[in-house]
Formats: C-alpha cells, sequence, structure tokens
C-alpha cells in the first residue's frame, strides 16, 4: 500500500524547525538589540552600525568564495554547528561584558566577529540545510522559522526595560534569557539533526510516498549531482532572473532589517508614540505577515509572494512619509508584515526555481547578493533618518525600493530559468526534463 504525506513536519523535521528558528533569533538579539539599545554605550548611534556592516560584508565574501565549491562540502550541517558555537560564544561576551561610554575596543572586536559568524551561521549554513530537508514546503517552513523576527524586535521594550531597570546598563538582565534559549536551540540541532532527513530515517518534506530505500537512493543521487552541477557561480551570476530574485530580496531585506535597528529612534519622532505598546504591535503583525506569506509562497508560488511582499513595502513607504504619527505607527505595522518574510525569500527563490542538487550553489551566490544589502541596511536607514527630512526620507526610499522590487519580480521568468537550465545540462551531457516546467 502506498504511503501518504504527511501534512505534519516529522520529530526530526520540527527539530531543525527549532535549529533554524534559534539561528535567526541569535541573530537578532546579539547584532540587532545592540544596535538599537545599546550604541550610545560604544561610540554612538553610527558605530555599531558600521562594524555590523563591516563583518556582514566580510561573510558575504566568504560566502561568494564558498559557493564555487559548496556541493563538495561533506557536511554543511558541522559548518553550522562550528560557526553557532561560535557565534554563541560572542554572545556570551555581549551578555557579560560591562558597558561604559567610549570606545571599548575588546567589545567593538567581539562584536564585528558575532556579525561575521552569525551571518554565516543562521542565513548561509542553517538555511541550505533547511532547503535540503523540505525543498517544497521551504516557504511554510521559512515562514515558520522567522516568526522570531518580529517575535524577538516585539520583545524589544521589555528588553530595554530589564537592562535599564536600575538607570544603569545591565546587559546581562535583558541577555542572559535570551542567551540560554539560543543555546538550547543549538543543542536541539547539534544532537538531532543531519545534513539529510535520509540519515535519520526521516524524509523530504515529510513526505512518506516513497520507500526508505528510494529515498536513500535519490539521496545518494543528487549528493553525487552536486559535484557536477551546471549552476555554479560563473553561470549563476550571469543569469538575469538570478539578479531580479536576488535583489528584489535585498532590498525587502535592507528597510525591514535597517528599521528595526533603528525603531527606537524612529519612534521617538512623536512623544504620544507609546514605544513598548507598538513594538508589541509589530511582533503580532510580523507573526501574522510572516506566517501568511510562507504558507503563499508554498500554495501559489515563491514569485506571487514576493510581488504581494513588495506591494505591502510601497504601501508602507507612502503612508510612512505622512508627517503624521498615526500614519509612522500604521507604516510600521505594515513593514512588520514584509519583515519576517524578508528572510524567508532567499532560500525559497533558490529551491523553487531551481533543481534541488543545483539549490546549494544557487543559495551561496543569491544569499550573499541579498546580504550586501542587509550590510548596508543600518547604516543607510541610520543616515536617512539623521538627515534633514528626517524618518520621512526613509519610507519615501522604502516606497521607491518596493516599486522597484515590483518591477525586478514582474521581469522574472521561470520559463526563462528553465530554457537556460536546459541550455546548460544540454551542453554538459546531462539528460533534460520537464521538472523545473512544474514549478508554481
Amino acid at each position: 500500500m502506498e504511503k501518504k504525506k504527511n501534512i505534519g513536519l516529522g520529530f526530526y523535521g520540527y527539530m531543525l524547525l527549532i535549529f533554524q528558528a534559534a539561528a535567526f533569533f541569535t541573530q537578532i538579539v546579539f547584532t540587532n538589540y545592540p544596535m538599537n539599545i545599546l550604541a550610545d554605550f560604544y561610540g554612538g548611534a553610527t558605530l555599531l552600525p558600521k562594524i555590523f556592516t563591516a563583518g556582514t560584508l566580510c561573510a558575504i565574501v566568504f560566502q561568494l568564495i564558498m559557493s564555487k565549491n559548496i556541493g563538495k562540502i561533506k557536511s554543511i550541517k558541522r559548518l553550522t554547528t562550528i560557526t553557532g558555537a561560535i557565534a554563541l560564544i560572542m554572545g556570551c561576551v555581549i551578555t557579560f561584558y560591562p558597558p561604559a561610554f567610549g570606545l571599548a575596543i575588546p567589545y567593538l572586536v567581539c562584536f564585528f566577529l558575532e556579525s561575521f559568524f552569525v551571518v554565516i551561521y543562521c542565513t548561509f549554513a542553517c538555511s541550505i540545510l533547511t532547503g535540503q530537508w523540505f525543498p517544497r514546503r521551504k516557504g511554510t517552513i521559512m515562514g515558520i522559522a522567522t516568526l522570531v523576527f518580529p517575535i524577538g524586535n516585539g520583545l524589544l521594550g521589555t528588553f530595554a526595560g530589564q537592562v535599564f531597570k536600575n538607570g544603569a546598563p545591565d546587559p546581562k538582565a535583558g541577555f542572559l534569557p535570551f542567551l540560554i534559549i539560543c543555546i538550547v536551540g543549538w543543542l536541539i540541532g547539534v544532537i538531532f539533526v543531519k545534513d539529510f532527513p535520509e540519515q535519520v530515517g526521516a524524509y523530504r518534506d515529510n513526505d512518506r510516498s516513497f520507500t526508505p530505500e528510494m529515498a536513500k537512493q535519490m539521496m545518494e543521487e543528487e549528493i553525487e549531482n552536486r559535484k557536477t552541477t551546471v549552476w555554479g557561480p560563473k553561470h549563476t551570476m550571469v543569469n538575469r532572473d538570478f539578479w531580479f530574485a536576488s535583489v528584489t530580496c535585498g532590498l525587502l531585506l535592507m528597510f525591514s532589517v535597517g528599521m528595526m535597528t533603528q525603531s527606537s529612534y524612529v519612534l521617538a519622532s512623536y512623544e504620544t508614540i507609546n514605544f513598548g505598546l507598538v513594538m508589541a504591535l509589530v511582533m503580532v503583525f510580523g507573526i501574522i505577515g510572516s506566517y501568511v506569506l510562507g504558507v503563499i509562497d508554498t500554495a501559489i508560488g515563491t514569485k506571487k509572494a514576493m510581488i504581494i511582499a513588495v506591494v505591502i513595502m510601497v504601501i508602507s513607504g507612502v503612508i510612512g512619509a505622512v508627517p503624521q504619527a498615526n500614519c509612522l505607527v500604521a507604516a510600521m505595522l505594515l513593514l512588520a508584515v514584509f519583515m519576517g518574510a524578508s528572510s524567508n525569500f532567499t532560500v525559497s527563490v533558490a529551491a523553487q526555481y531551481w533543481r534541488r542538487e543545483d539549490f546549494p550553489s544557487v543559495f551561496a551566490c543569491l544569499n550573499p547578493i541579498a546580504n550586501i544589502f542587509n550590510a548596508f541596511a543600518p547604516t543607510v536607514v541610520a543616515m536617512l533618518i539623521y538627515s534633514f527630512f528626517g524618518y520621512r526620507l526613509c519610507f519615501i526610499v522604502i516606497a521607491i525600493a518596493g516599486v522597484v522590487g515590483i518591477i525586478l519580480m514582474l521581469l522574472f521568468s521561470k520559463k526563462h530559468v528553465k530554457a537556460v537550465d536546459d541550455k546548460y545540462r544540454e551542453a554538459a551531457g546531462k539528460p533534460l526534463d520537464e521538472e523545473l516546467a512544474t514549478r508554481k
């Protein structure tokens, strides 16, 4: 009797979900929070964003170097574990380092290393694992995992209150509970997650329509085919659709992440705005947006989900440009809707429109390109906010960026991706099929 697809994730699938969510949470806690709350103690509001940019750019260079041989790496899980461990060690330093006004060189060096390793950990290595485990349901999985972005940012008010509850900064009071959560999530991944679900007796997408023998054979064939993928960096980087998707992902990341790192400064523009309440609403709207856009991604396709996200981006920008407190709050809530989903799409678009065997190499190029925008996000947003026009200029730029994203995704063509794939496979002597023609 044929086995049926299980609508759940399976035990090990849920363990991977926790692993990915904890990795994202590590990034929020130890990069976004310090820039938003503690920047005044380490050189001012612009220095930490610049260090974050430098660390992220170094991580991007590392990913691009790795992209050429990503298919030959024996264990992405090992890379995830090691980079996660280093990121958590840096997180311990951030948690227990006593803040003081002025330049604290050890702290700044630690923050640079954190910015480097946490990007490799959560947005690169762990995300490849997610794509390998859930190639067809990646939108839903990432939609759930990225709920930690709005949840984390929603807790920002409470975090700030804990840090400054006695009048003097005490990072341990606010960071320690989050550090423990991040460590537990990492340990769960170390213990239960492998490179492929078949290695623990599970199934891709938790699809049990295959026998264990068939699933294992498919895994072995995929591992072998990755070594000869036709979508290496050279072919990937000259593909127009790759750039349409990469830039759009980058724009979504840039302004969602960038605005959250400066949310306390933005919302302080009006005394009538209750920062804690607004951030709680940001959490609620972010949870809804991340999950719903993830479900839409899985149901009707990544391209359509991305278009919806950039349309929301335009609306947020237009409303936020109006100099009025209620408009600012509404714009921040709309921004929250696409905030969590912005991190979904780098995995989704690479897995949706390229083959399983090509996913790691395409993602290894797409993710760093998108994260170039993310690297400059805090710095660019800070510059816009502190300009003559204040936060309004930032929202005007957000609206423009959204329009650019709409145009790029309308130009994106899965048919063109398949046509190019056919050409490369034919030249490499690989068989042609209709695998990519069925993608939504």
